[in-house]
């Protein structure tokens, strides 16, 4: 069976909503970013199939497809995996290799994680990645922790939320500042 891995940036105080600038790695030298841009090559291999929600959808496929700019390699990489989007409201997802999901999100992501291949990976898509969780079909959270604290915005976990065991797999530092911080979901 698959996994479903739920990466995101994060600050040290825990908010991944991305307004008000602070993850902008636009505006960081490629030096800085060559090993970030490693850790999601690494990353990028090992996933063949990322599920969105429509805002953060909407937001990538009028960044990324086709960029002739991109040091990190993201763009070709979302050019060519198999990518799910939940909507209930797009018709045409204008994008390739896009499949639009309109069921229930458990049983959305139950299906997939049968299907034969590498991990799933959601990202962004804070609405949908609160639900996963609810769900609790996330197996895996990556975290690319910035050094910044926002001290508001929406949070990775809400108030409320009950979240298994995590044990923590991986813990990488980066030349930028970020770390890489990686929990399973510890089913013992």
């Amino acid at each position: 069976m698959r996994d479903l891995v739920v990466t995101e940036n994060i600050t040290i105080d825990g908010v991944i909503d991305g307004t008000g600038g602070w993850f902008s790695p636009a505006n960081v030298s490629p030096e800085t970013m060559a090993d970030v841009n490693s850790a999601l090559a690494e990353q990028s291999a090992a996933a063949d199939a990322v599920v969105f929600g429509r805002v953060t959808f909407e937001e990538m496929r009028g960044y990324w497809p086709g960029r002739q700019d991109d040091t990190s390699g993201v763009s070709r990489y979302l050019d060519t995996v198999a990518k799910y989007v939940f909507s209930s409201t797009l018709d045409d997802p204008r994008w390739e290799h896009t499949t639009v999901l309109r069921g229930d999100v458990d049983t959305e992501i139950r299906a997939l994680k049968t299907l034969s291949g590498k991990d799933i990976v959601a990202t962004g898509s804070i609405r949908l990645v609160h639900s996963l969780i609810a769900a609790g079909v996330v197996d895996e959270y990556r975290l690319f922790v910035h050094p910044v604290v926002r001290g508001h915005g929406a949070q990775l976990f809400v108030e409320g939320t009950r979240i298994p065991q995590l044990r923590l797999v991986e813990s990488r530092p980066f030349r930028s500042g970020v770390v890489l911080l990686r929990y399973r979901i510890d089913l013992a």
